[in-house]
């Protein structure tokens, strides 16, 4: 028994300082700082884009073709992180039922300068052009010029029409996206694509 005693005053001496130690606190949280990533030393590029498609204008059928793609000549643009980025050019080629060529232009964001007097005229790219609808004389397209990053929601929509006399009219676009006579997922496809 003189042997018994110690041992359990030792186990009650362990007991008692095991519960009054001090629980850790769970409202603490630890969590990694993010770092920023370096921007990239060389001059990204926006992926290239090509559409085409038939279209019911002038009770005949018209083929619409658009092509996007970085053109190392241009200015450089910048996205909200200062990354680089080569600027785009869209060609536009519109073609009568018989295969000859009714338009065909190359479009710089320089087209556009007019509507884009802000930071996105300066440093954005030219993201889009994309064929809306066939109403009357005119072939109605959307077109934007802004943040060159994929991610980024940020641009100005611009309405470019073209007239049966091969005209173009550039207009800020000041309706709401309700629809458009393009199919949703060829909308989808351009907006995936970064148009």
């Amino acid at each position: 028994m003189k042997h018994l005693t110690p041992i359990l005053l030792l186990a009650a001496t362990l007991l008692v300082v095991t519960a009054c130690k001090e629980k850790p606190q769970s409202n603490i949280i630890i969590a990694k700082k993010q770092t920023e990533k370096p921007a990239p030393s060389a001059p990204q590029k926006m992926s290239d884009y090509e559409w085409s498609n038939t279209v019911a204008w002038l009770d005949k059928q018209y083929t619409v073709s658009i092509q996007r793609k970085a053109d190392e000549s241009l200015p450089k643009a910048k996205d909200e992180s200062g990354n680089v980025y080569f600027d785009n050019v869209i060609t536009l080629k519109v073609m009568r039922p018989d295969g000859s060529v009714f338009f065909d232009r190359t479009f710089k964001k320089s087209d556009f300068s007019a509507f884009a007097d802000n930071d996105y005229g300066k440093n954005g790219a030219l993201l889009g052009i994309v064929f809306d609808k066939a109403e009357g004389d005119y072939l109605n397209f959307a077109a934007s010029i802004g943040s060159p990053d994929t991610m980024s929601d940020e641009y100005i929509p611009l309405v470019l029409r073209l007239s049966r006399m091969g005209d173009v009219r550039i207009e800020k676009d000041t309706q709401l996206d309700t629809g458009s006579s393009a199919p949703r997922d060829e909308v989808e496809a351009a907006e995936e694509e970064g148009m």
